[in-house]
């Protein structure tokens, strides 16, 4: 029988930050974050410049020591302990390495430090640059390889002291779009073999999307949401997150009944409301790929006739601006390659579309108030 203190035990996030602050004079950078991290997820924290997530990444590391909360990690109070005392390795953008010393001798500089043996610091360091490709570049220096390869090498500096946290900073934002794709693909590969704990600070929700388990989206020192990829995207807390990840059309409407709002006269039912009572101004947020177009009979629930005003070629689909009838609504709308060829869609076109009632996302922050912090 396993005990209850063995249970609390395994439930035990590894990393635990409550109600943490950072100051910078009258900066509020931080504002009372609480958050969990367990043992193995990849979370990523997102969102725009000056949001606060690399603040609080360093605030994690010990780099900036929060003004109020404390941080707890693997069951130990490091709260205003050194980065030294702290269970990480850490990634920069910059990568960081030393222009002086090999690959080999920037790899195994971590455990110079903790005093290993050389015969396995020499081990330990074949084995971490195979681990991340790079077996025959131990003698080269930082100035000899690309930008993906050195990154690769503070990656494997990072991991070889076995780190119970691993921290990237924006790791991906100095290399071009094809080195970064194949990268990304590679850290998060690794990841899961070594299991490690893992934070990357990102401003790009395509890395993401595509890499963490969980995302925690900030903005202004506060988090918006926190959830797995799909929640984030699919069901989307705020205007704010809305906006953020993913693109979406955003209208200004009014709540007239329950699951039910207007659109610049038109009536459209929305499978949730939040609960906000009859008359509230909202912002009624929708993405391009669910607006459907194939097989619309015309009294089904929100259809409307569209008129199509612009066409922009993407590759596998097009993104079409398009513009009700009643009411000049604009939309933007995602078509496949193959829809657009089968309906022989071109410009000025009158289409029939639908707006699904469970791909409508209602927001108590009116569209006017929205537009002015983006405006900010």
């Amino acid at each position: 029988m396993v005990s209850e203190s063995m249970s609390a035990d395994a439930e035990q996030p590894f990393l635990q930050i409550d109600n943490m602050t950072k100051r910078f004079g009258h900066f509020t950078a931080l504002d009372q974050i609480s958050l969990q991290i367990h043992s193995g997820e990849f979370v990523c924290f997102l969102g725009p410049s000056g949001c606060g997530k690399t603040t609080l990444l360093r605030a994690i590391a010990g780099l900036d020591i929060q003004d109020e909360g404390r941080v707890t990690m693997n069951g130990r109070d490091v709260s205003l302990a050194p980065p030294a005392d702290r269970d990480f390795g850490i990634v920069f953008q910059s990568y960081a390495l030393f222009p002086n010393l090999t690959v080999a001798a920037n790899v195994g500089y971590g455990l110079v430090n903790q005093r290993w043996p050389q015969r396995r610091i020499a081990e330990r360091v074949a084995e971490l640059l195979a681990l991340v490709g790079l077996p025959e570049q131990g003698e080269k220096y930082p100035v000899q390889l690309s930008g993906g390869q050195q990154q690769r090498v503070a990656l494997a500096r990072a991991l070889a002291t076995s780190p119970g946290l691993l921290l990237l900073d924006e790791p991906l934002s100095a290399l071009d779009a094809r080195v970064r794709l194949r990268l990304r693909e590679e850290i998060r590969d690794l990841q899961r073999r070594l299991g490690v704990t893992t934070i990357m600070v990102t401003h790009d929700q395509e890395e993401a999307l595509t890499m963490a388990d969980r995302i925690v989206v900030m903005n202004h020192g506060v988090i918006e949401q926190i959830g797995t990829p799909n929640e984030v995207y699919a069901r989307p807390a705020t205007a704010f997150v809305a906006d953020f990840v993913g693109t979406m059309s955003f209208f200004e409407g009014t709540l007239t009944a329950s699951n039910q709002l207007t659109v610049a006269g038109i009536d459209l039912a929305c499978d949730d409301d939040r609960g906000l009572s009859a008359g509230t101004r909202v912002t009624v947020g929708l993405r391009p790929e669910e607006v459907r177009v194939r097989d619309v009979a015309p009294d089904q629930p929100n259809t409307l006739q569209v008129r199509v005003e612009d066409l922009e070629y993407l590759g596998a689909f097009c993104r079409a601006r398009l513009r009700t009838i009643a009411g000049d609504v604009p939309i933007l709308a995602d078509f496949s390659a193959n829809l657009m060829r089968d309906m022989q869609i071109t410009l000025d076109r009158t289409l029939t579309v639908a707006l699904p009632a469970s791909s409508l996302h209602v927001f108590a922050t009116p569209i006017d108030e929205l537009t002015a912090e983006e405006a900010a």
